[in-house]
């Protein structure tokens, strides 16, 4: 490697943390729960986390269709019902889980964060 190369990932790796101790902790929250896929991770350009909410809820998506192809909506009702608070429920905990995830970390990147947690 040359001395402008680590130089450069340096500078990037700071962007980012710049960026992210930018971000308002709150905003983040909120765009992750609102539409429950991850977006608050846009906003923080936080791509690996962003794929991997985007993934987790696509594959819920893809479960859920699969699960429920042999159902038939008139005889078994109770059972599409059933199916659909179990999906609505894996992706509201989806949303919990990154809208917290993404204000924990905007907290943490926060200059005055640091200076109280050592």
């Amino acid at each position: 490697m040359t001395p402008t190369s680590n130089s450069d990932q340096a500078s990037q790796e700071i962007s980012q943390e710049v960026i992210l101790a930018a971000s308002s902790p709150w905003v983040a929250v909120v765009l992750n729960l609102v539409p429950g896929l991850g977006t608050g991770y846009i906003y923080q350009r936080r791509w690996r986390a962003y794929w991997i909410s985007s993934g987790l809820a696509t594959a819920w998506f893809v479960a859920g269709g699969v699960l429920g192809q042999n159902v038939d909506a008139v005889l078994m009702p109770d059972l599409v019902q059933q199916n659909q608070l179990i999906g609505l429920g894996g992706l509201l905990l989806l949303a919990v889980v990154t809208a917290t995830e993404a204000g924990l970390a905007a907290r943490r990147a926060q200059p005055s964060s640091r200076q109280a947690n050592p």
